[in-house]
């Protein structure tokens, strides 16, 4: 197993898109900007056995906590977390070190994140890795297409109603989701130092609500008449997700100029915590191409 980053060194804050956002940086500071991006409900600890190998790869790794969550601001309303803001928030990290190019890798809603900012904004990505996350573009016409993975997503519906799931997910000293977290991965695979980090972050004042805000503003999802992802593209997926279909990917894949899977047949959703050779092999191997 990789060793996790150790986040004593690491943090800093950057201001970008209205927003500050907290962030851990590693690597080389000339080195080639490579942005991580986490999805739901973690922070940027979902990616600490992937900084340090990335890092002593040569890449200058910045890795935030997207707004709302954790250490970063949690503007109010649902309308600030649509996916133009969050991509926003993306390309204004990269300017604020002063770069014009970099490669993002996205997990779940940071995927979602990532393959937005790549359609959007076509000159800025490099390259692109995808774990376990549809473009938004072909999200809803699959899910119409195919009832199995609406009831996989019967949650999201949940989350769309006030107040309500913030008073589930907290009860019980947030019991329900540390749960699911060890529910829908293999054994062992959060730790009790994890899931105690996690929970410090959840309990961040109005963390609950901001997270939850990401999904309350999928009715706002912004029109993109071209989603065509130029960025060469490598799409990792652990088949077991209990989330989101592989079909999920195929469709996604149709929208790259150059794209591939890589399929971890073991994994469930959380690929990179439970396969992190695998998936820093395959991130090294694709991003130093």
């Amino acid at each position: 197993m990789s060793q996790a980053f150790d986040p004593a060194r690491a943090g800093t804050r950057i201001r970008t898109n209205g927003v500050t956002l907290h962030a851990v940086t590693a690597g080389p500071e000339d080195g080639p900007l490579v942005i991580l991006l986490h999805g739901f409900p973690e922070f940027w600890w979902g990616w600490r056995y992937q900084i340090g190998p990335l890092a002593d790869a040569g890449f200058r790794m910045l890795v935030p906590d997207q707004r709302g969550y954790n250490l970063s601001d949690k503007p109010e309303g649902r309308r600030a977390y649509d996916l133009d803001s969050l991509a926003k928030d993306v390309v204004g990290l990269a300017d604020a070190l002063g770069r014009k190019t970099f490669s993002l890798v996205g997990h779940d809603w940071g995927g979602l994140v990532a393959w937005w900012t790549a359609s959007r904004y076509p000159d800025r990505v490099e390259k692109l890795v995808i774990l376990n996350a549809p473009h938004p573009n072909v999200a809803g016409s699959y899910m119409r297409s195919h009832p199995s993975q609406m009831v996989r997503s019967m949650y999201v519906g949940f989350f769309q109603i006030p107040f309500l799931p913030e008073t589930m997910l907290s009860a019980n000293d947030y019991r329900s989701l540390k749960d699911a977290l060890r529910r829908t991965s293999r054994p062992g695979t959060f730790s009790d130092e994890d899931i105690a980090a996690y929970e410090q972050a959840w309990s961040q004042p109005g963390a609950l609500t901001t997270m939850l805000n990401w999904y309350r503003a999928l009715p706002f999802k912004p029109d993109m008449k071209d989603a065509t992802v130029r960025a060469p593209t490598l799409v990792i997926w652990g088949a077991k997700d209990r989330f989101l279909e592989k079909g999920l990917a195929e469709a996604s894949l149709a929208l790259c100029e150059k794209g591939s899977i890589r399929w971890i047949e073991s994994a469930t959703h959380w690929v990179q915590h439970e396969e992190p050779e695998a998936v820093n092999a395959a991130l090294v191997e694709f991003l130093k191409a």
